[in-house]
């Protein structure tokens, strides 16, 4: 999992234009919303679609999961791990 949680910080630097964040910033157990990363509804949005388009995972704007599966990159890395249908 240590890959998949690079290529997270990868993606979500580079798809959320996060100019000044370092993948080591980016602590896998922190929060990605409000004082953690401090993202909001619609960069999540858009990490739903990066991961659609990379791994072909689906994350419905209605499903309960989300603010589990958004709770941290960690959560994040461990729903695409389990749910992912590419590399």
């Amino acid at each position: 999992m240590p890959e998949l949680l690079a290529e997270l910080k990868q993606l979500m630097i580079e798809g959320l234009n996060l100019e000044e964040v370092d993948p080591e910033d980016i602590e896998a157990d922190a929060p990605l919303f409000g004082d953690g990363l401090g993202l909001d509804s619609i960069d999540a949005l858009e990490i739903a679609v990066l991961l659609d388009r990379k791994y072909g995972v689906k994350i419905s704007s209605g499903d309960d999961r989300n603010p589990a599966i958004f709770a941290s990159l960690r959560s994040l890395a461990e729903f695409v791990e389990s749910n992912r249908t590419r590399s």
